[in-house]
């Protein structure tokens, strides 16, 4: 992302694209990517009624117990388009709400605002900025530069609060992070650690999802960083840029050390991008929702759930704490909770 980008949002495209996608919500997704048909409303409380109590998970060091779903609001919220989910959102026990820098994110911050006024001191609130730096993931850091991206992301967290309306947050990340040098950069580090002494943050967090496994091995080696949330699928690492699973990947199976490993290094795991491959929208018309079935037994093949619902139920059994999701109306926000709910028995 560079600085035109940030400065001007995105373009429109992926805005329209931001604001429509789903990370993952069953078959409905499918169709809403495909036809713009209006559908009929779904009141919702007659979904809720049938809504599985949440479960929750303990996230590293953090010792905080985060519903095993988390509200990704950053697309959800750019133009206020789901801001009537999150009080329903809350109500099913989901504690555990996402989001990012207004710069990226159109306008996100500030309708997430109001449900804070209610509900701040009940949930744990992360928001997220880039390093507004221009690295290719194997690219050096000299000082001068980690110490200007420290600066625009001091300033970015500024910001965020000022948006969001709050005098912290739970956590702030280094967003879409792929340079394991910037995870190692002590001066990324100190701007945390003189953040969390004014007040402005509790936990230093980072997303990736490009040259994931590098980073997350710098991360675990650091001893850092409380949250990791990473593109992550059951075929394997899932890059961002390509909308494709990374060439050569090991399968999440072929994972559980390293995911290990940063369990054991304190860190808590948030899957994201779990889902998007299989999605026609999200890959050029080439989504195949089948596309994960050979890595599933047959006891999740013969559940009920979704091919989306599936892939979360899967992720969640297989290394990650808690599932990141994008949730655009009613009928995708019981979907993903009854996937990221009900997912033990289908692995028994």
């Amino acid at each position: 992302m560079d600085d035109k980008e940030l400065k001007n949002g995105t373009t429109r495209r992926r805005f329209i694209k931001l604001l429509a996608a789903l990370g993952i919500g069953g078959q409905s997704l499918l169709a809403s990517t495909c036809t713009t048909t209006a559908k009929p409303k779904i009141k919702a409380d007659q979904l809720m009624k049938k809504w599985p109590a949440m479960t929750y998970q303990k996230l590293g060091r953090t010792q905080f117990e985060s519903s095993r779903l988390v509200f990704g609001c950053g697309a959800a919220l750019a133009g206020g388009k789901a801001v009537r989910l999150l009080d329903h959102a809350f109500d099913a026990g989901i504690n555990h709400y996402d989001i990012g820098t207004s710069r990226y994110y159109r306008g996100a911050e500030r309708h997430l605002a109001p449900f804070l006024k209610q509900h701040r001191d009940k949930i744990l609130l992360v928001s997220k900025a880039p390093i507004h730096l221009r690295l290719e993931p194997e690219d050096s850091l000299t000082v001068e530069a980690a110490r200007y991206a420290a600066e625009m992301w001091l300033l970015m967290m500024d910001e965020s609060l000022k948006e969001l309306d709050v005098d912290y947050v739970d956590a702030y990340y280094l967003m879409g992070v792929n340079n394991p040098a910037v995870v190692r950069s002590e001066e990324m580090y100190n701007a945390f650690l003189k953040a969390k002494k004014d007040g402005k943050v509790r936990f230093f967090g980072l997303s990736t999802h490009q040259n994931a496994q590098k980073v997350l091995e710098a991360a675990i080696e650091t001893n850092w960083y409380d949250l990791a949330m990473i593109g992550v699928t059951p075929a394997g690492w899932y890059d961002w840029n390509e909308k494709n699973i990374v060439e050569g990947s090991p399968p999440l199976l072929q994972l559980q050390s390293l995911l290990e490993r940063a369990r054991q290094a304190g860190i808590g795991l948030i899957g994201m991008k779990a889902a998007r491959y299989l999605s026609a929208f999200w890959t050029g018309g080439k989504g195949n929702p089948n596309a994960f079935d050979h890595f599933y037994d047959q006891k999740l093949l013969d559940s009920p759930l979704s091919s989306f619902q599936k892939t979360y139920a899967y992720v969640l059994q297989h290394g990650l704490d808690v599932v990141n999701a994008d949730m655009q109306n009613f009928k995708h926000l019981e979907e993903n909770i009854v996937a990221a709910t009900t997912s033990q028995p289908y692995f028994s």
